[in-house]
């Protein structure tokens, strides 16, 4: 049973704002006091922080970089679907040692690539779920293109439900689906992140869009923690080092924290009001009533073989919101692997040991043959209205 830990970090909020907050009146109350400075100017932009691995971006668009960590051209592609969110998607890259990157080659993945999202600008304000499903239908189209057009797709945290979503609208073009730390049927269990957001006024969260003129701006959201909000001794359970606090290791460790997590990025007011709307308050992905791309999603017509890793101490995403995919897909039983990592929701993506434990698990079963399954989506049937 999922019990929520009793003392939370506040910063790992970083998923959605003010959603970290003790109660959900106290994180209404909050916002409501901070809405005329959010107003305001705002903090000076962060630098964006330099990846650990070495890379190159394979493709360049408006709203996304795909970053190319592969160390070969043949065999199927890995995507890693990284959170758009407010922080980037350096978590998959954090630091020697704290790489998901880095766990996954030694792992034995060769062909590896992450989205590494752009923050939205002024133009890209009216962008909802659907503009990210069709970027990232791009991203797998341009990396198939030599293997049949199947990739392997790692969905993490809120990439998570935009990985299953876009594996359940093209079923064809996803080979295998690894869900990490994802919130997917948010009634499944209660967590503090869906019981804030269950707990807010909908009025809320727009009228911190319409502060940012349509857009969610990162740096501005970001005050509402402050700049020094992880303790030493936090990071150092959070990540699971293994070198003393006061070490040049250590030390070196936290600056790279700290610099990923003060770039922040700006999310398009649809996209993010969509995200809250549909996942977390009206659970439609569940609920058969969410609608992608002009088609409604059934998670019982999805036979793609899964993979769920989720993190025993999660304070935001509890394990049985992740796991209840496992009876709501339609995939078969023996196609379906679950792991429960001792760590909390960081630690899942930057955790030393979770990495060197959990990870390579994961990168066994991406490379084990798939086995048949059938493909209900190309089962004549009337296409249902939205």
């Amino acid at each position: 049973m999922y019990e929520q830990t009793p003392n939370p970090l506040p910063q790992l909020a970083f998923l959605w704002p003010a959603f970290a907050a003790a109660s959900a009146s106290e994180a209404a109350a909050l916002m409501a006091r901070q809405f005329a400075e959010l107003a305001g100017g705002g903090a000076k932009p962060a630098a964006e922080p330099d990846w650990t691995t070495p890379n190159t971006v394979a493709l360049d668009l408006k709203t996304v970089r795909l970053r190319d960590f592969s160390t070969a051209t043949t065999g199927t592609p890995t995507l890693l679907c990284a959170p758009f969110a407010l922080h980037g998607a350096g978590i998959t890259d954090l630091a020697p040692g704290h790489s998901l990157v880095t766990a996954l080659r030694k792992a034995g993945l060769r062909r590896l690539h992450v989205t590494d999202w752009r923050p939205a600008d002024e133009t890209m304000r009216d962008l909802g779920i659907d503009d990210y499903l069709a970027t990232l239908n791009v991203l797998v189209d341009q990396l198939g293109a030599q293997t049949g057009g199947q990739v392997d797709l790692i969905g993490l945290c809120q990439g998570g439900w935009l990985a299953l979503l876009y594996a359940a609208r093209f079923p064809a073009k996803v080979r295998k689906l690894v869900l990490v730390g994802a919130p997917i049927d948010i009634a499944a269990a209660p967590s503090g992140l869906s019981q804030i957001i269950a707990g807010m006024p909908t009025t809320l969260f727009a009228d911190l869009v319409k502060l940012g003129n349509g857009r969610v701006i990162g740096r501005k959201v970001q005050k509402f923690w402050g700049p020094e909000t992880i303790g030493a001794e936090d990071m150092h359970r959070l990540l699971e080092v293994e070198a003393p606090l006061d070490s040049d290791d250590f030390v070196a460790l936290r600056r790279r924290f700290e610099a990923w997590y003060a770039w922040t990025l700006d999310l398009p007011g649809r996209y993010y009001l969509e995200g809250i709307d549909k996942i977390f308050q009206r659970n439609a992905l569940v609920g058969g009533e969410f609608v992608a791309l002009g088609e409604r999603i059934d998670l019982a017509r999805l036979t793609t073989p899964l993979y769920l890793l989720a993190a025993r101490d999660d304070e935001l995403v509890a394990p049985e919101q992740l796991f209840a995919l496992a009876r709501l897909a339609g995939t078969a039983p023996a196609d379906i692997r679950s792991d429960l990592a001792p760590c909390r929701h960081l630690g899942l993506f930057m955790g030393r040991k979770v990495l060197r434990d959990s990870w390579p698990a994961v990168a066994d079963w991406l490379a084990e043959p798939e086995t048949t399954r059938i493909d209900l989506s190309q089962e004549t049937h009337a296409p249902t209205a939205p």
